[in-house]
């Protein structure tokens, strides 16, 4: 008698040991446990730690609270301004409702990720390329409100957004890269202009002033020989001012004559015929 007690007891015991292990369950600190009773929710989330279930009755639906990093992959499409490009986008998303993250869709990870891509087609399709290349941050603000809205209801949130390349047809990069050229070579020519324009006006004050006072030409002659000679040179080219030139030609020609000059002396008396 006392034998099948003991044996009814380490049957009990035994059958206790295995409905422990089976209805045991460990939640981690990162996630939450949903249950579902014989299909029906049950409104309490299990917290992290150890926590117990019904074998064969209850059900355990561990669901991750981490920020999930998922890459949309490259789409292609045309923008509003008729230019083929690929983008590819980067979104943060995190479930703030387990429940509703289990019960509202069937897999709320494959879910977030076609309303990403569909929402980053539609996008490009509502942009500029020059919109997708220098004002992402608008486009991230827009890209975020579109998925956001309805990954609300699936418990999930959108945390950030960030379109991560634009890819461009080799036709369009090289146009882009002549168009660049030929602003930087107009901005170029417009500088010269205007330096051109600013010289101008400051040699002319120059040569007014020059012209006021003739001994500045030679002063200005004397300091570009300095300025020249400073370079170690060993041919010089020393340009002469019209003016010393005039002067020399004039040295040079013969004096005029006497009967031309107003304060020539009268010529001699011619001496007298000889008597016939």
């Amino acid at each position: 008698m006392i034998e099948e007690l003991v044996v009814a007891a380490a049957s009990a015991g035994s059958a206790c040991a295995v409905y422990v292990v089976a209805g045991a369950r460990v939640v981690k600190q990162y996630e939450r446990g949903v249950v579902l009773r014989l299909g029906r929710l049950r409104e309490e989330i299990r917290p992290p730690g150890f926590t117990m279930v019904i074998p064969g009755v209850d059900r355990l639906r561990k669901v991750n609270m981490q920020i999930v990093t998922m890459p949309i992959p490259a789409q292609e499409g045309i923008t509003r301004d008729n230019v083929t490009v690929r983008v590819d986008a980067v979104v943060y998303f995190k479930v703030v409702d387990p429940a509703e993250a289990v019960i509202r869709v069937e897999d709320y990870r494959f879910a977030v990720s076609q309303m990403a891509q569909t929402s980053l087609r539609s996008i490009i399709g509502k942009s500029d390329l020059d919109d997708l290349l220098s004002n992402r941050e608008k486009l991230n603000q827009g890209l975020e409100l579109m998925l956001d809205s309805p990954a609300i209801g699936w418990g999930v949130q959108i945390d950030r957004v960030e379109i991560k390349d634009v890819s461009l047809p080799e036709t369009m990069k090289r146009s882009m890269s002549r168009q660049a050229e030929a602003e930087r070579e107009r901005r170029a020519r417009v500088i010269n202009a205007d330096a051109e324009l600013l010289a101008s006006k400051k040699l002319a004050e120059a040569a007014a002033t020059m012209s006021d006072q003739p001994s500045a030409l030679q002063l200005r002659l004397l300091q570009t020989i300095v300025a020249v000679a400073a370079e170690k040179n060993s041919t010089l080219v020393l340009p002469f001012p019209v003016e010393l030139l005039r002067f020399l030609e004039r040295a040079g020609q013969p004096p005029p004559a006497d009967e031309h000059r107003p304060d020539a002396p009268p010529p001699p008396p011619s001496p007298p015929s000889p008597p016939v």
